[in-house]
């Protein structure tokens, strides 16, 4: 796999793993095949919580099985619940939220995160951020759908309140205009 900067998922990594402390709380918005969630779980150590969320029992299934090899199952707890839904799982405050969208890779493509749930789940994870607490998400615009969720995020990440929250927004200059995007939003560290 490469580490360079065409590596989206590992751009979002480096720039959410600051904002992790040991024993923090973070969430996993997509667990997909699981390798974002075992990131996760590595940066929180043995006394964290990573929460994971996937529509999936396919994707949660993998998920459990990368975690249950690397020995770190129990510190973190699987949703089978829309990522929209967060805020019934997780109080607060939370480290990070990493968001990797689109479909479940070798997975049915017509089942993908949503516009509507994806934004809800956005604002539902600004709300649970700690101070100097990160979002970080990778978006598809390339598949059917991921074009209108990718106008979604960047509009709500537009609007958002300057003295509150930063918003950074990566893509590739030198791919097609469907090449996936990174978006980082950072809390204010106003305690």
């Amino acid at each position: 796999m490469s580490r360079g900067l065409d590596n989206v998922v590992h751009l979002v990594q480096h720039f959410l793993s600051p904002s992790v402390q040991n024993g923090g709380t973070v969430i996993d918005a997509t667990a997909g095949r699981g390798h974002d969630t075992l990131y996760l779980a590595g940066l929180v150590g043995p006394s964290g919580r990573v929460f994971s969320f996937d529509v999936q029992e396919d994707a949660l299934q993998s998920t459990r099985s990368l975690l249950e090899g690397a020995g770190v199952a129990d510190r973190v707890t699987l949703v089978k619940d829309c990522h929209g839904n967060m805020e019934h799982y997780v109080s607060g405050p939370v480290d990070s939220v990493i968001f990797n969208l689109g479909y479940l890779p070798g997975g049915e493509h017509s089942v993908i995160t949503e516009p509507a749930s994806t934004v809800r789940a956005l604002q539902a994870a600004l709300g649970l951020l700690r101070p100097a607490g990160r979002v970080g998400m990778v978006i598809y615009p390339g598949h059917p759908g991921g074009r209108e969720e990718y106008e979604a995020v960047e509009k709500i990440c537009s609007s958002l309140d300057k003295t509150l929250f930063n918003a950074l927004k990566i893509g590739l200059l030198n791919r097609a205009a469907t090449a996936p995007v990174v978006i980082i939003i950072e809390k204010a560290d106003v305690r």
